[in-house]
């Protein structure tokens, strides 16, 4: 089977969402900050075991759903499993709260942040001070703690999965969506390279804002990924009604 442009689109934007994580724009750009020219096989070895490391956990994760996709969407049509995933929608809802900046600053005891540790490692390495293993430990540090938030790489291995696509066409779909991950920090590399200075301020200026919003982008990702879970969830189960007829029992 052919991928459609339909699904071709949508895994390019959710791509291109991935591409402006942590471990995919925020890091490398520190990596590009760290000296005044970039250490170019460095960057080229980071963001390849971020890419490695994404696209073997996708081609397991895609395999594992494959192998078992009767018995999944079985699973799927039962009453129990909408129930699951009305109380996972909901679940995701309120974690966005608990991933809400503003509360996280709130109780914050002054000690340096995890963006503080993560930036000083990078610089480390962007200037020479880090072996080849902790960049790798970087990168591979990077993507694991964001698989805990890979909602919009889920999202796009599911497409995958049920696309009616071969393995090869797996694979070849799941391996175009992590170049396109990483493709702006390539670009940002490249202008590094043939204009470092003048490229320096546009940098700063996006790791300034991403440092800051990083963590409010994921809140407001996670918020509404749990609502659209909860909405088709509540819509199979037949609306507000079965949640007030829910209720009555209850009572």
């Amino acid at each position: 089977m052919i991928m459609t442009l339909w699904l071709a689109g949508s895994l390019a934007v959710l791509a291109l969402i991935d591409s402006t994580s942590f471990g995919t724009l925020l890091i490398p750009i520190w990596l590009l900050l760290g000296s005044e020219r970039p250490r170019v096989g460095r960057m080229l070895i980071y963001l390849g075991t971020v890419t490695g490391f994404y696209f073997a956990l996708g081609m397991i994760i895609s395999f594992g759903a494959y192998a078992f996709m009767d018995q999944i969407q079985a699973a799927l049509a039962t009453q129990a499993a909408s129930v699951v995933q009305l109380l996972l929608g909901v679940g995701l809802f309120l974690l966005s709260f608990a991933l809400d900046p503003n509360r996280r600053a709130k109780r914050a005891d002054g000690e340096p942040g995890k963006i503080a540790r993560w930036r000083q490692r990078a610089m480390g390495d962007a200037s020479g001070g880090g072996s080849i293993p902790a960049l790798m430990g970087l990168a591979l540090g990077a993507a694991a703690i964001e698989a805990a938030s890979m909602l919009p790489y889920l999202g796009a291995i599911g497409l995958i999965t049920t696309s009616g696509l071969d393995l090869a066409g797996r694979g070849l779909s799941i391996a175009g969506y992590c170049v396109i991950m990483i493709l702006p920090a390539l670009v940002f590399l490249v202008l590094r390279l043939v204009a470092h200075r003048k490229v320096e301020p546009l940098l700063q200026k996006i790791n300034g804002w991403l440092t800051k919003n990083a963590a409010g982008a994921t809140s407001w990702i996670v918020a509404i990924v749990g609502f659209l879970i909860a909405r088709d969830a509540l819509w199979r189960l037949g609306g507000i009604e079965w949640v007030v007829d829910q209720i009555g029992r209850i009572t």
